[in-house]
């Protein structure tokens, strides 16, 4: 997995200064790339019975549906407010500056379904730990959460104690 991070470009000061952003575009162009990513995670869920990946908009949706379908599970988006056509349950968190609040059907989940929450990143967990909590209302039970890249030094896996988190990247700055 440490050759994956050569093909993630860093650009520094973005999206503002002193942020150093992990751009996975240039890791998803590149075929085998985006393959060992995939198969990463279903090396690393193969036997957690998972019912449903869920994926976290927007770049959840990358990844999401192709581990759904390596893991012969069905596929849940989770959105923004408002983009999803039929009844919503919705959990609004807290970030660094406001809230957010992610939606997804209500019918989405079965009671008791083994879901795995998926997204590219793991930085401070509050969308996570959101998308767990919604899972859990509606009934489901949380699998795991994995993710491509984990940004160790922000500490996101605190706000997700108590469950399985796997991430096939990290950075430590």
């Amino acid at each position: 997995m440490a050759d994956l991070k050569k093909l993630i470009r860093e650009v520094p000061d973005f999206p503002k200064p002193g942020i150093l952003f992990y751009d996975i575009t240039t890791l998803l162009k590149d075929p085998a790339g985006l393959r060992a990513v995939i198969d990463g995670l279903k090396d690393h869920y193969r036997d957690a019975q998972v019912d449903v990946v869920l994926g976290i908009e927007a770049r959840g949706f990358i990844f999401a549906p192709a581990l759904a379908y390596a893991l012969g599970a069905g596929f849940v988006p989770v959105r923004k407010p408002k983009k999803l056509p039929a009844e919503t349950v919705s959990v609004t968190y807290d970030l660094e500056y406001g809230t957010d609040t992610l939606e997804m059907h209500k019918d989405a989940v079965s009671n008791g379904a083994r879901v795995l929450i998926v997204d590219d990143l793991l930085a401070t967990g509050g969308t996570a730990a959101a998308a767990a909590r919604m899972v859990e209302s509606a009934g489901g039970q949380v699998a795991g959460l994995g993710f491509v890249v984990e940004l160790t030094f922000l500490h996101g896996r605190a706000r997700l104690a108590g469950r399985e988190v796997f991430s096939l990247l990290q950075y430590d700055k």
